[in-house]
């Protein structure tokens, strides 16, 4: 027998806020170049890139090997020379355009014929003879010699029917409701402040599982890290040992430490020249000279500076390419010792010898007197500038280290004007863009240019063996050949490679569950070779299943069905006073 029913009726109270979107709130420390993906250099600025276009291909989540990104399958021809790419029917721009192949075709063919649009990633159209679009569905590209890094192409596709309007690419800024393809759309970005993206519903993969995704700018990686444990932001990468360690126990948040794919390195002003040999800049002449470079090498402790700044989380710098990719990571052949009394030999030998004051003195009669400039944004490269400088006063060597805003270190190293710099860079599962930033043709065309380099490092023989590697298909001989490359780049010293840092990362997990990470197991979630960190973001109440109570609402009245021995009741309660609501 069915039991009695009972209808409860409570009047609403006046209606309340619609519900808040769910928001992923990301600390950014780093300041943007530009948004403009023609120009884009800095690595919040690629970021942000790649959450808004996608590539030709993309890079797996799980083990990097190339999926699809616009194109969804490729072949090659016999001969290494032609690759088609297949650009299937049904994805969209964020205005409702289809993304076609003419769109790729376009990208590319702008980066070929306008130096402006090559300013940040012009090496992957390099060796192109042509590329073309014979229809909406494929793309045709021939290059002049067999490409290793064809399905490594780190090109943000744009589209043609928006972008063949815009008149100087140099001075289109971009960070106005950009028209895009990726996950996100940029919906807001005030410099400094904030850069606001609302999730692409119509993304081809689907749509984010949250709303909105918001960058807030940080003066420093304390600050952000302070946000977070108060709940004002839900994820923070980039921190130091010690704000790792702080948040240790601490149940509200989870922890990353991850194998990274960046590297701390400390420039040496070689040369600063363009591509033509003009030299530009005003780097101290002593650094051309490699036995001074070498000496340098030998007088920093680099397992010193990752005890003592990194506090154990880092690896021991090398080459170019991170343990994080092993077939081309450089285990030197002869590695430079930590060594400063051979690194007097070498000075004294090379004719510096001390002055007065124990500063050695050049052959021209100047003083081995750096300037070592630093980020401001990191905290890094102040502490580590002390260590650099203390290291070099005990071979002769005085060190003024100058921490500047990032814009400013940005506007003296392209114009170099400097002796010494930190820098570093991310790398990618193919070694081809880290390596081509050390060749001859990545410097500037004119003294007032902009190259892609940081060290102007020019050397044939590191160009003869780029260009072989870029050619070779079998991967046991490309490997050699790149090792070759980091090897020579490590003996002629252009710069140190410190150390190859741990991602140190950290989210509240009241907000966001889970997050995927790159490689899977042991990867990142920020500053990926992807999307798929922020893409994969799964909110909290998402992951519990949580949605309150569920029941009826009939004319302003939530109207709750209970069984209760045997009986269906029907209970009603006041819209907006869960206890798990959030305003």
């Amino acid at each position: 027998m069915v039991g009695a029913a009972a209808l409860v009726v409570v009047p609403l109270a006046p209606p309340v806020q619609a519900q808040q979107p769910v928001t992923l709130r990301v600390a950014i420390v780093q300041q943007i170049d530009s948004l403009n993906p023609f120009l884009a250099a800095y690595q919040a600025s690629t970021e942000v890139g790649r959450l808004m276009y996608d590539y030709l291909t993309a890079y797996d989540a799980k083990d990097q090997r190339p999926v699809e990104g616009v194109a969804k399958s490729w072949e090659k021809s016999a001969d290494n020379l032609t690759w088609t790419f297949t650009v299937p029917d049904g994805k969209k721009w964020s205005d409702g355009q289809p993304v076609t192949a003419r769109d790729v075709a376009f990208t590319y063919n702008l980066m070929m014929t306008d130096p402006d649009a090559a300013t940040a990633n012009g090496s992957f159209v390099a060796g192109f003879e042509s590329v073309v679009a014979p229809d909406d569905r494929t793309v045709v590209i021939k290059t002049t010699a067999p490409r290793a890094s064809m399905l490594a192409l780190d090109v943000p596709i744009v589209p043609e029917h928006v972008w063949k309007g815009v008149g100087k690419i140099a001075d289109f800024k971009n960070d106005t409701a950009p028209v895009s393809s990726g996950p996100f759309v940029l919906s807001e970005y005030r410099a400094n402040e904030f850069i606001k993206m609302k999730a692409n519903k119509d993304y081809w993969r689907g749509a984010p599982k949250y709303d909105e995704l918001h960058f807030v700018y940080y003066k420093t990686v304390d600050a952000a890290v302070q946000a977070l444990g108060k709940g004002e932001l839900d994820l923070v990468n980039r921190m130091g040992p010690a704000q790792f360690d702080s948040l240790k126990g601490k149940s509200d948040i989870t922890l990353n430490k991850a194998q990274g794919r960046r590297f701390n390195e400390l420039v040496l002003n070689s040369g600063a020249a363009t591509k033509t040999g003009e030299p530009i800049g005003d780097g101290h002449p002593a650094l051309k000279d490699v036995k001074v470079r070498q000496a340098v090498a030998k007088a920093i402790d680099l397992d010193a500076i990752i005890a003592r700044v990194n506090g154990g989380y880092a690896e021991r710098g090398t080459g170019l390419i991170p343990p994080v990719f092993p077939d081309y990571h450089l285990t030197p052949a002869k590695a430079w010792p930590f060594d400063p009394a051979a690194a007097n030999t070498d000075l004294d030998q090379a004719g510096y010898p001390r002055g007065s004051d124990g500063t050695r003195v050049g052959p021209d009669g100047r003083p081995l007197k750096f300037r070592l400039l630093g980020h401001a944004s990191r905290a890094y490269d102040e502490q580590a500038g002390e260590y650099v400088k203390s290291s070099l006063a005990e071979i002769g060597i005085a060190v003024d280290v100058q921490i500047v805003a990032d814009t400013l270190l940005d506007e003296y190293s392209v114009a170099g004007k400097f002796d010494l710099v930190f820098s570093g860079w991310g790398t990618n599962p193919d070694p081809d863009f880290i390596l081509s930033l050390h060749t001859c043709g990545a410097r500037p065309a004119s003294p007032s240019a902009s190259g892609t380099t940081d060290t102007f490092f020019c050397d044939p023989t590191y160009d003869e063996l780029y260009a072989k590697q870029g050619a070779e298909l079998d991967q046991a001989k490309r490997s050699e050949l790149v090792k070759q490359m980091q090897q020579r780049f490590y003996d002629q010293v252009p710069a140190v490679v410190l150390g190859y840092d741990s991602a140190l990362e950290a989210h509240r997990n009241d907000t966001f569950a889970s997050f995927t990470i790159q490689p899977d197991p042991g990867g990142v979630i920020m500053a990926q070779n992807g999307a798929w960190g922020y893409y994969g973001a799964v909110p909290a109440a998402a992951a519990s299943g949580s949605s309150g109570p569920s029941g009826l609402l009939i004319g302003g009245i939530v109207v709750v069905v209970l069984l209760v021995g045997g009986g269906v009741w029907l209970l009603a309660k006041r819209r907006g006073a869960t206890a798990g609501d959030r305003e």
